[in-house]
Order: C-alpha cells, then sequence, then structure tokens
C-alpha cells in the first residue's frame, strides 16, 4: 500500500483533485488544473508528465486504455484514472489543508485579515 502520511505538494494535490469526475489525458488535466485555480496554476508537459508519474508511481492514478465514450477516444493519448487510494489521499491531504486553513483563520494571517 502507498505511503499516504506523508505531505504531497500543492501540484500533485491538484491533478489528483482534477481526476475525481472524469478520466483525463494530460491536455485536460493541465486544463482542468488551471481552471480550478482561475488559472493560478499553470504547468508545463515536463513537470504535469513527472508528476503523473510519481502518482502512476506511488498507485495514486492508473492508466486507463480510454474514456470509454464513443467518439472522444483518441489513440494517441493516454488517460489517467483516480484509483481508490488516490481518492484516499486526496481526502487525507484537503483535511490536513483544511486544518491548516482553520488555524490560519484562527490566526488572522490571512489576507483581509486585520492584526
Amino acid at each position: 500500500m502507498p505511503d499516504v502520511d506523508h505531505e504531497m505538494c500543492a501540484l500533485k494535490v491538484r491533478i489528483l483533485m482534477s481526476l475525481t469526475d472524469d478520466d483525463l489525458h494530460g491536455y485536460e488535466i493541465m486544463r482542468r488544473v488551471e481552471e480550478q485555480t482561475d488559472g493560478r496554476t499553470r504547468m508545463g508537459p515536463g513537470t504535469l508528465y513527472s508528476s503523473i508519474q510519481a502518482l502512476l508511481d506511488a498507485g495514486f492514478i492508473a492508466e486507463v486504455a480510454s474514456r470509454g465514450e464513443e467518439g472522444l477516444n483518441d489513440a494517441r493519448r493516454r488517460y489517467y484514472r483516480l484509483t481508490a487510494a488516490g481518492r484516499k489521499a486526496a481526502r487525507d491531504e484537503a483535511e490536513r489543508l483544511a486544518d491548516v486553513l482553520r488555524v490560519a483563520r484562527a490566526k488572522k494571517i490571512l489576507r483581509g485579515d486585520h492584526v
């Protein structure tokens, strides 16, 4: 079983989050991450595919043959799916980040907070 106790880098968490609803290929993952972050997170192909490889190695995502929707598949594209371990890792990291946010709010260190 992969080690899910470590803190994940934000980019890998965003990739996992992008895969929670659909199987996606690399370009769609890049687009979805950018969309989910209102353009604040952009990545090039090298960063994307090295992160994807790390997530594959950890067992958090799996490569799938196709998306399964007729007419939307391209044999040249590799599609990725979130695994049960990946869903748990994303949930665990989201809970950890929610705790960090709770503390930040309590300490009034967020933008707009006044000391």
